[in-house]
């Protein structure tokens, strides 16, 4: 039996950036969350930019996710 470290390699190393993209990518998400509700506590009115901020970190999220299914369940192939 053989085993492909530098494959072995690279899988763990692009696992691991995906994950770690993926979890800063969420991060922002709930900043814009949090910018969101500042603006509307102190001044009444509404951020546009983290409501803006929020729903396209999480949709890139929300793709990243999909796409891991979509790799991982053999019908969708």
């Amino acid at each position: 039996m053989s085993l492909d470290w530098t494959a072995l390699g690279q899988v763990a190393a692009v696992s691991l950036g995906v994950t770690v993209a993926v979890v800063v990518v969420f991060a922002l998400g709930v900043l814009g969350l949090a910018r969101f509700e500042g603006a509307r506590e102190e001044g009444g009115g509404t951020s546009a930019l983290g409501v803006t901020q929020a729903g396209l970190c999480f949709l890139a999220c929300a793709g990243v996710v999909a796409y891991g299914i979509y790799l991982i369940v053999p019908q969708f192939h």
